[in-house]
C-alpha cells in the first residue's frame, strides 16, 4: 500500500515538473540566478572591467528571450540588475537604469525577430537594432531630459564589447536550442 502512495506521489510531481507553466518560471529563475553569477565569475577570471567586455548579463536575457520569451527576458533583465547592484554595487546605480533599459530592449528585440526569423538572424538583428534603440534613450536622456551621460558611450560599449558580441554570436543560439530541446518548450 505505501509503495502505491510512493508511486502516485512521484507521478503527481513528475506531471507538475512536465508543466509548461513550471518549466517557464523554473527556466526563468534559474537564468536570473545565472545572470548574477556569470558576472561574478567573469570579474573573478578577468577583472573589474570583465562586464563591460563580456556582457555576460547580455547573455542571460538573451538565451531566455529566445527560450520562454519577452516577459521571461524582462524579469532575467530585472532581477539580475537588481540582484547584481545589491550584492556588489555593480553596475553602479548612475548606469543601472542605462543597463536596464538596454537589456530590456535587447529581450524584447529578440523575443519578437525570433518569432519570424532564425535565432541567428534574430540575434543579428537584435545586437544592431538594440544598440541604436539604445543611442536613442541616450540621447533622449542627455537631450531631452537634460540628463547627464555620466562618461556612457553607445560607440565605446560597442568597441568595448566586441568580445561579448561574438560570445553572444557563438553561444546564444546553440544554448538556447539546447535548452528549449531538453525542456520540449515553445516560445510563443
Amino acid at each position: 500500500m505505501e509503495k502505491v502512495e510512493n508511486i502516485k506521489k512521484t507521478n503527481r510531481l513528475s506531471k507538475i515538473l512536465l508543466n509548461e507553466k513550471v518549466k517557464y518560471v523554473v527556466g526563468t529563475i534559474l537564468l536570473s540566478g545565472l545572470g548574477v553569477a556569470l558576472p561574478r565569475i567573469f570579474h573573478i577570471l578577468a577583472g573589474v572591467s570583465a562586464g563591460s567586455i563580456f556582457l555576460p548579463m547580455h547573455i542571460c536575457v538573451l538565451i531566455s528571450a529566445l527560450t520562454f520569451g519577452a516577459i521571461s527576458s524582462t524579469i532575467v533583465a530585472g532581477t539580475s540588475i537588481l540582484c547584481n547592484y545589491l550584492l556588489t554595487g555593480m553596475p553602479s546605480l548612475i548606469r543601472f537604469p542605462y543597463m536596464l533599459i538596454e537589456l530590456v530592449i535587447y529581450g524584447i528585440l529578440l523575443s519578437v525577430f525570433n518569432k519570424k526569423f532564425n535565432s541567428y538572424v534574430s540575434l543579428i538583428m537584435t545586437i544592431i537594432l538594440g544598440r541604436i534603440l539604445y543611442a536613442g534613450v541616450l540621447f533622449s536622456a542627455v537631450n531631452i531630459l537634460g540628463l547627464s551621460s555620466y562618461g556612457i558611450s553607445v560607440i565605446e560599449s560597442i568597441k568595448m564589447g566586441i568580445p561579448g558580441i561574438i560570445l553572444q554570436l557563438l553561444f546564444v543560439p546553440v544554448l538556447a536550442k539546447i535548452i528549449n530541446k531538453g525542456l520540449n518548450v515553445k516560445n510563443d
